[in-house]
């Protein structure tokens, strides 16, 4: 059961972190074997920003994503540019204030729309834990990996002292 999943935004929206959650809540706390991978334009902020991540039962040959079953984007040149190489009957998921899927979209996937950036802003307070938001939603949609995997996995790689923060947005995306 090898499944790909791609994360992808702009540079500061913590896309790379996500994936490293994603992957260490997988392989240390699901006993998966997971493995990511990322990629930013040269811009420290703003630039677009790819973090992939491999999760499977079996060893993983192959650390890339050729064609993902999941799909996140955080911003509309993501999605313009990673939406069409999803799997059949995957998944897609979007920030819904931040992407426009136009309405010729069809790539037989279930789409998701969800507002990862308002949720951080007007719930926790704090726009930079949409990633975390984000995470939370994606758990549960597609159940890649348990809560619970997550929710440690969120406490091992946050900064100190953020913690209760960022496991209420995981709240927050995984209720929504």
């Amino acid at each position: 059961m090898r499944k790909e999943i791609r994360l992808s935004g702009f540079g500061g929206q913590g896309i790379i972190l996500a994936g490293v959650i994603l992957g260490r809540g997988a392989s240390l706390y699901d006993n998966k074997n997971a493995v990511q991978t990322q990629s930013y334009g040269p811009e420290a902020r703003g630039g677009a920003s790819k973090s992939e991540v491999v999760i499977s039962e079996e060893e993983i040959s192959f650390p890339k994503v050729i064609k993902p079953d999941i799909l996140v984007c955080m911003s509309q040149p993501a999605f313009d540019k990673y939406s069409m190489d999803v799997k059949e009957n995957g998944y897609v998921i979007v920030d819904k204030d931040l992407i426009t899927i136009p309405d010729d979209y069809k790539n037989n996937s279930k789409v998701y729309r969800v507002p990862f950036t308002e949720i951080a802003q007007k719930e926790i307070g704090l726009k930079i834990v949409a990633n975390i938001v984000m995470l939370g939603a994606l758990t549960k949609i597609t159940n890649i990996v348990s809560k619970e995997a997550i929710e440690k996995a969120i406490l091992d790689s946050v900064p100190k002292g953020t913690e209760e923060k960022n496991i209420e947005a995981f709240e927050k995306g995984y209720s929504y």
